[in-house]
């Protein structure tokens, strides 16, 4: 997989490049296994604090790779039902993981690219990028969480507009939609995104990881169990020695440091 799927771990972060630039970064069934292998390990890597993924090139990524799809001796049925199934997977991975997860969205993001951006904690967006949702222009159904978290992020109209109409969206509406975190200049999406984690790596692993949590299942929970949840998140968080520290900081009004003894996960 280095070929087309690099992983680097310096300093915390660890960072994963979709490296096929020519295809603009589309996704075989390879790299998508991969991406889940991937995603598996880092959750439960002690020295990962942080995760950023981005493309080479001048792509995130393209998406699915329909050329190889539609040269298969396999019915496209039987690929694309595999592909989706893997790269579930991965999303699944990533929402559960409790470490913050950057998208640096470094050219254009589209179909199963354009998900896995969305499934991310953060997204930070060159300028010029641009997202396109792509699956119902070729005839298909958004795939990879899309349909997920379209609708958390812009509202159930906007999301149904994006994908009846498959509209190219630029940065600036991206970033007025809230689809994006950040929009900066061409070339800076990936030193802008390992800033924002490395920020990250300074505040509570285990903090994060908690609301993380929280957060993503909120919309499928009733109040009574959310309350429930967030008290017992919050004890977690209380007697854990991130919690510890933080009191014990703000009653000293000194900065609190965090993640000194960071496990296998951040909770």
């Amino acid at each position: 997989m280095a070929e087309t799927l690099e992983v680097t771990i310096e300093d915390r972060i660890a960072r994963i490049v979709f490296n096929h630039p020519e295809s603009f970064n589309s996704m075989s069934i390879e790299v998508i296994h991969g991406m889940a292998r991937h995603f598996q390990a880092l959750a439960v890597n002690a020295s990962v604090q942080a995760l950023v993924i981005t493309g080479a090139g001048k792509a995130f990524s393209s998406g699915a790779d329909l050329k190889s799809v539609a040269h298969d001796q396999r019915p496209p049925s039987e690929i694309l039902y595999s592909m989706a199934s893997v790269l579930h997977q991965s999303v699944i991975e990533l929402r559960r993981m409790r470490k913050p997860v950057i998208a640096a969205i470094n050219g254009i993001a589209a179909g199963a690219g354009f998900s896995l951006a969305l499934a991310c904690d953060f997204r930070v967006m060159a300028k010029s990028a641009v997202l396109r949702q792509a699956y119902t222009s070729w005839g298909l159904c958004i795939d990879g969480g899309g349909t997920f978290m379209l609708p958390r992020l812009v509202g159930l109209a906007r999301a149904l507009e994006i994908a009846a109409f498959d509209p190219p969206i630029t940065s600036d509406m991206a970033l007025q939609w809230g689809l994006v975190n950040k929009v900066v200049e061409d070339g800076q999406a990936l030193e802008a995104a390992l800033a924002m984690a490395r920020e990250l790596a300074d505040r509570s692993l285990h903090s994060f990881g908690r609301v993380k949590e929280l957060l993503t299942n909120s919309l499928s929970t009733p109040l009574e169990v959310q309350l429930e949840n967030e008290r017992m998140a919050i004890h977690s968080c209380i007697v854990h020695p991130d919690g510890i520290e933080g009191i014990m900081a703000f009653a000293t009004k000194r900065k609190p440091v965090y993640n000194r003894n960071v496990g296998s996960q951040a909770g």
